[in-house]
């Protein structure tokens, strides 16, 4: 009889996997033909649903593809929501922009006020309700039907747009000027729009109409610097807007478009017949007659008279804009949104520029095609004493002077020459002024010739343009011109200019772009010994009730050491050779040691000149907006003379400091030699003097001159009363003897001040 053997463990696992084998096959298959059992059910359901012929194409097919591109759609406007809805996500947003600011001069005189508050002292209801119905009929007349964006009236503004070749009517509801005033920027982009539209309908989600409505009264910017109905209604008729009457009203509602362009106080013929455009939209709205309108029509609005008024309009914009950046920086329980700002500003310097650019622009503009001008002046701290950003606030409220990037020509040069002697140059070593390319690129001089062998000092006083090229080619070394542009760029940094700075081969002679207000603190870096300061107007930041939050000193970034000492003072010297001999003659100021340097661009574009002393710095550009060329006008032209009239005024009544790098000799004046006798009896009576700043009494004189004003007013007082009694004695006049100051004081005349000569061009 057979022995049957046990199975070895091969033979095991074999029979294994044919079993896992099978038991997979049969699921498999059983799963496939359940599936194929489960669709023709599906499929035999389905076939009753089953239109055919010409049915399918109608119906069917056409709402099937609106499912596919409505999901689709979806998820598109999902995308584009988002960077909307980012926007609220503060959950503090209806205070997000309702900062109130009145600022102060640096004495602590009211100078003007910027921002909003969201003030419900004036409820709807009591906005006249002309008001109500001349913003509805100019701005939004379906604003109560619609859901945040009017379709119809986007349609209309587009035909009629696309019909007038440009730009005739305005589709944005008053929801969606809401949305841009609330969150966004007025900058013209696709982008803009998108996100307005979606923030337009979200609010309409969050308020009501009425509350969409006050808002809009209340934040809508109505300029001269005001916001709101309630704050131009004050400023332009000096009421309140509960007392303003049909034509006051559409003269309002009519600035809701372009506030600057129809400023009544700015121009008032265009802000009447802006009104008379919102007295026609209410006869056509049907929210009035004509019969109701006539009498606004005949007896059109009359605004308060503010001409006289020089608010220092762009240093405000400045330094609000530096308030809420600083007020972000607090902390987030921190809720106070009125404030008291005192400035940097001095309005003596501020009207001293203002008057400056407008007298020159005024006098030579046409003849050098030069339409605009800019200035920035600042103390040693980088505090702003005074600002221009340009000629004319009311036409444009653009900053020339913060937002403007311009090439600073020649006046780039001083941070070419800082960094040759930060590596190993002196103030006195020679460079060849000759031809030199870099490329394809061969920089020319002014005069397109070349001096040979010069100092460095005589390179930047007579501006030559090859030396800081050949620099640029010596600071690099083995790696080139661009690496020696790299350590120009890197110290430029140092003094505080943060415009982008490309690297280009002309970047040493002032080809990149900057602007007036960076361009004029880096240069404090100079007579501050080296320290870079940084630009600011606020000095401090108190609440409403006079709580103190925020000081400058206390809470401002510290000077920074960007430069050696002796350096900042050897290029003092250097500097001060451009003013005494150089190409900025005209801003030469007697008597007080003066530095700078002036900057003229290709084809005449851009003139500059950006100069300082102990006492402060400051910075003055000519040119024209659309960078069309002026008419042969350089940095020591009109800027040079500008710098001159401006720092005049403002070392008026100070105590001038030394400057840190010139000596002596540079200080003062040349003493003139001896005339001969035939030179003596052909000069002339009354030789011309150089205009410089007007004598400046002491401390001491001006309390004389208060005594001597005391002294007066009494003796008029007693005169008043003894003529009231007795009004045939005369009254004993003062003697010069009884004035408390000497003699020689008491007997000098007008005649003893010198009068400043009149200035040549």
């Amino acid at each position: 009889m057979r022995q049957i053997l046990p199975p070895d463990w091969k033979t095991k696992l074999r029979h294994r996997l044919l079993d896992l084998d099978a038991r997979l096959d049969s699921t498999l298959f059983s799963s496939a033909k359940g599936l194929r059992e489960l669709y023709e059910r599906y499929s035999t359901f389905m076939d009753r649903f089953y239109v055919g012929r010409w049915q399918r194409w109608v119906f069917i097919e056409p709402l099937s593809e609106a499912a596919t591109l409505g999901l689709g759609g979806l998820i598109v406007l999902l995308a584009l929501a988002i960077p909307a809805f980012r926007e609220t996500s503060d959950e503090d947003w209806l205070k997000k922009s309702d900062l109130a600011v009145t600022f102060l001069d640096r004495y602590g005189n009211p100078i003007g006020s910027r921002g909003i508050k969201h003030n419900d002292s004036i409820p709807l209801e009591d906005f006249p309700d002309n008001l109500i119905k001349a913003t509805l009929a100019t701005e939004d007349r379906r604003f109560y039907d619609h859901f945040g964006i009017d379709i119809a009236g986007t349609a209309r503004a587009l035909v009629t747009n696309a019909q007038a070749g440009g730009v005739r009517q305005g589709g944005s509801s008053i929801t969606q000027q809401l949305a841009k005033n609330l969150f966004l920027s007025n900058e013209r982009t696709i982008e803009r729009k998108i996100n307005e539209a979606f923030l337009a309908i979200w609010l309409e989600w969050r308020l009501s109409k009425n509350e969409i409505l006050k808002l809009y009264l209340d934040r809508a910017y109505m300029g001269g610097g005001t916001f709101g109905v309630d704050g131009a209604a004050h400023f332009y008729f000096n009421k309140s807007v509960r007392d303003i009457n049909l034509a006051e009203a559409a003269m309002l509602a009519g600035l809701f478009k372009a506030p600057t362009k129809f400023a009544p106080h700015i121009n008032l013929p265009a802000a009447r017949a802006r009104a008379n455009v919102v007295l026609d939209n209410l006869v056509d709205a049907g929210f009035m007659t004509e019969g109701q309108v006539f009498g606004a029509r005949r007896n059109p609005a009359s605004v308060v008279d503010r001409r006289e008024e020089n608010s220092p309009n762009y240093y405000l914009d400045y330094a609000f804009d530096e308030v809420r950046k600083l007020v972000d920086t607090f902390p987030k329980s921190y809720n106070e949104r009125v404030f008291v700002v005192r400035t940097a500003i001095d309005m003596n310097v501020q009207h001293a520029a203002d008057e400056a650019i407008e007298n020159e622009l005024r006098q030579f503009g046409r003849d050098y095609h030069a339409t605009q001008a800019a200035t920035v002046v600042a103390d040693l701290d980088g505090g702003i004493r005074a600002m221009v950003g340009g000629r004319d606030y009311g036409a444009s409220q653009f900053n020339r002077a913060t937002d403007a990037y311009r090439q600073p020509g020649s006046s780039f040069k001083p941070y070419v020459y800082t960094t040759a002697l930060l590596n190993g140059f002196t103030p006195d070593s020679v460079m060849v002024d000759g031809p030199v390319c870099i490329g394809n690129w061969c920089p020319q001089n002014y005069g397109h010739s070349y001096s040979g062998r010069v100092t460095l000092t005589q390179a930047i006083t007579r501006s030559i343009n090859v030396i800081p090229v050949k620099l640029s080619i010596a600071l690099g070394g083995k790696g080139g011109p661009k690496a020696g542009r790299a350590k120009i760029v890197e110290v430029a940094r140092r003094f505080g200019i943060t415009a982008p700075l490309p690297d280009t081969p002309s970047l040493p002679i002032g080809a990149d772009e900057v602007t007036v207000l960076e361009h004029a603190v880096a240069y404090a870096t100079f007579p501050n010994k080296g320290r870079a300061v940084t630009p600011h107007a606020v000095l401090e930041i108190r609440t409403g009730g006079g709580d103190l939050v925020w000081r400058w000193d206390r809470d401002g970034p510290k000077p920074r050491q960007a430069i050696p000492p002796n350096v900042a003072e050897e290029m003092a010297g250097m500097m001060s050779h451009v003013v005494s001999e150089g190409t900025a003659r005209r801003a030469a100021l007697d008597g007080i040691p003066t530095a700078g340097k002036t900057g003229t661009t290709n084809n005449y574009r851009d003139a500059w000149f950006v100069g300082y002393t102990g006492n402060f710095v400051c910075a003055v550009w000519y040119g024209n907006d659309d960078y069309s060329p002026t008419n042969r006008m350089t940095g020591g032209s009109l800027p040079a003379q500008t710098w001159h009239d401006i720092m005049t005024v403002a070392h008026q009544g100070i105590e001038i400091r030394e400057l840190p790098g010139i000596s002596t000799a540079q200080k003062l004046p040349k003493q003139a030699e001896k005339p001969t006798m035939a030179e003596a009896r052909a000069a002339p009576k009354a030789p011309e003097i150089k205009p410089g700043p007007p004598p400046v009494l002491t401390r001491r004189g001006a309390d004389i001159l208060v005594q001597v004003e005391k002294m007066l007013d009494d003796a008029a007082k007693a005169a008043d009363k003894t003529s009231a009694t007795e009004p045939s004695k005369p009254v004993k006049p003062v003697s010069s003897s009884e004035l408390p100051f000497p003699d020689s004081l008491a007997a000098a005349t007008p005649s003893d001040q010198v009068a400043p000569a009149s200035r040549k061009n």
